[in-house]
């Protein structure tokens, strides 16, 4: 039985992400192993066909803490002679690239999740292009998210084009259609309307994920504050407002138009709720967020940059405007309310079925690890 191990920084990444496919690698002749910060519940949740080994590592800038988790890490995989080692996220990466290489480990896959020095600028950019392309480096093998990505990092030098790949259609996890079910939103979005006191022809955009000025909150606020209508905005998510303008968000708080939600582990039903998603990010790997919803039958309106324009088909599941233009996004946002959105909406979950279901990604993630063992 060949041994695989992933390996992230913290644990919400493999919840987030990776549970479906590490559970589906188990049960298809894989031994599995996940490392990353323990929090006292991951090892649970990922059952007992899943090893855990609990290892922190720095998320920011620590000499000695990055180099205390690469012994770490190099001394644990030298114990457990692992067939295949994989890690996402670039701290992550950074850190078990090293180790896997000094351990002698065969097949080090990096499972990119984006270009995050695409948010930086300065000395900061380049440090994180340095570590993205040093992981790169002593990886075997690259797994982009999506394709955009893919050709984006190339493109900017992080790796040669022929080293890395997207498995199937792309995603970190894809869709789990059983439970973002569209046959259920009728349902959810007129009870949660009921519960939450909107009526049944409210025009309501929502977001969701960290409320942060990366993704963009600062565009979307100030966008939605120049409408002259009487939408609505739910924002469901990670609270890091820190980051953003504090009088736009001060706005947002005092707002009876606007509805702000702490995250829900029942995210599907106010994905129904919505009428649009609104994902104006700076930069994204892929744009998971814009899937799920549109599993539930809600259209997108996204940025137009590499990662979450793979996640759509422009003009018929989702609506585009330029990253940082408020006004843009504003016009946009107007504009949407007259199209059909339930056509949209419909395109979207079947777009999503063909091209995102979990259980088919799965089955493919699966071919691309035997074909990394050479298993036939």
């Amino acid at each position: 039985m060949k041994k695989i191990c992933y390996v992230v920084t913290i644990p919400l990444t493999i919840r987030a992400f990776f549970i479906p496919q590490l559970k589906f690698l188990s049960k298809n002749g894989f031994d599995v192993t996940v490392v990353c910060g323990d929090d006292g519940k991951i090892a649970e949740e990922l059952g007992s066909e899943i090893h855990f080994h609990g290892i922190n590592m720095p998320r920011g800038v620590s000499f000695i803490g990055s180099l205390r988790a690469v012994a770490r890490l190099k001394t644990f995989f030298k114990e457990q002679k692992f067939d295949l080692i994989q890690y996402s996220t670039p701290n992550a990466a950074l850190y078990a690239s090293i180790a896997a290489k000094a351990a002698g480990c065969g097949v080090r896959n990096y499972h990119l999740m984006g270009n995050r020095f695409l948010g930086s600028k300065g000395i900061g950019k380049a440090i994180l292009k340095l570590m993205d392309k040093t992981a790169c480096r002593l990886s075997t093998s690259i797994e982009c998210v999506s394709r955009s990505n893919l050709e984006l990092g190339a493109e900017e030098g992080v790796y040669p084009k022929d080293k890395a790949t997207v498995v199937w259609n792309g995603s970190s996890g894809g869709v789990d259609l059983k439970r973002f079910d569209i046959s259920k939103r009728e349902e959810w979005r007129n009870r949660l309307r009921r519960e939450l006191g909107y009526r049944n022809d409210d025009f309501i955009f929502g977001f969701a994920g960290r409320i942060t000025r990366d993704k963009g909150m600062n565009e979307l606020l100030q966008a939605f504050f120049e409408l002259n209508d009487e939408s609505k905005l739910f924002i469901i998510g990670y609270d890091d407002s820190g980051t953003l303008d504090p009088v736009l968000w001060e706005k947002a708080v005092s707002s009876p138009r606007v509805k702000i939600h702490s995250p829900s582990g029942e995210i599907e039903k106010y994905y129904a709720l919505f009428d649009a998603i609104v994902l104006p990010s700076y930069r994204e790997g892929f744009g998971n967020v814009v899937i799920e919803a549109a599993a539930m039958g809600t259209p997108a309106i996204i940025s137009g940059i590499p990662g979450p324009i793979d996640a759509v088909i422009p003009g018929r599941t989702a609506v585009t405007v330029k990253p940082g233009d408020a006004a843009g996004l504003a016009a946009v946002m107007e504009r949407i309310q007259t199209l059909d959105v339930s056509k949209m909406g419909a395109d979207a979950a079947r777009f999503v079925e063909s091209s995102f279901d979990s259980n088919v990604l799965c089955e493919k993630i699966l071919e691309r690890k035997k074909s990394l063992l050479n298993i036939s």
